[in-house]
């Protein structure tokens, strides 16, 4: 199955992440599916019974890579001039006005979200200072390695424009790459957040956030 359908306390992921985006005030979202995505597009449907206005790009079996799901989702009239970016496996107790307010101050055509890392979770990816991601390189060149305290939180900000510009269409891309071009560009922001982020892509990840949801009385 996919992963926004993996059982969290008895209900698909997707019912948890899609009541989250509506208590945050989101109205509408737009789902890039591949694998086995008939599946979540059964199962969430519209999203009205979330409180949302949910939409559908399919990439099928031809699949683009998360940077070339963005460009079909432009090429099909599905983005907004600016907009969110986020994972369908991850659970972001973050206030998603704040990352808005924090991107509209910088001026910047993007903005990721990074959390003080040090090795807790995944490998660190990114450097941050001073409201900027001075680097964001997944592939870590050794000479910068010590630098990267900071890691990706998995909530982004991208104007329809980036797109645009560093993606080509019908292409195979990863959004990773165009983020870190961004980066070594100078035009992306940053925003530090402390409140650590979950995801249902493994046993363990999906163990944490069941006691996260527990405690937080969901």
């Amino acid at each position: 199955m996919p992963k926004a359908l993996v059982p969290v306390l008895g209900r698909p992921f997707a019912d948890w992440q899609l009541t989250c985006l509506a208590g945050q005030g989101v109205e509408r979202a737009t789902y890039c599916i591949g694998y086995r995505g008939d599946m979540l597009r059964d199962h969430v449907g519209d999203g009205s019974r979330f409180g949302l206005q949910v939409s559908w790009i399919d990439e099928g079996s031809r699949l683009r890579g998360t940077g070339g799901a963005l460009r079909l989702a432009l090429d099909q009239g599905a983005l907004d001039e600016a907009f969110f970016v986020l994972w369908g496996d991850s659970y972001l107790p973050i206030e998603f006005s704040s990352v808005e307010e924090a991107w509209r101050r910088s001026a910047l055509p993007a903005l990721m979200t990074v959390l003080r890392n040090e090795g807790r979770w995944q490998t660190s990816n990114a450097i941050y200072s001073d409201g900027r991601i001075a680097l964001y390189d997944k592939a870590r060149p050794e000479e910068q390695r010590s630098e990267m305290h900071w890691i990706d939180y998995g909530l982004s900000v991208l104007t329809r424009d980036v797109v645009d510009r560093h993606i080509a269409t019908g292409t195979v891309a990863d959004l990773a790459n165009v983020m870190r071009d961004l980066s070594l560009a100078g035009q992306l922001a940053g925003l530090e957040v402390t409140q650590r982020f979950y995801e249902v892509g493994s046993p363990e990840g999906v163990r944490d956030l069941e006691d996260y949801l527990s405690k937080s009385g969901h």
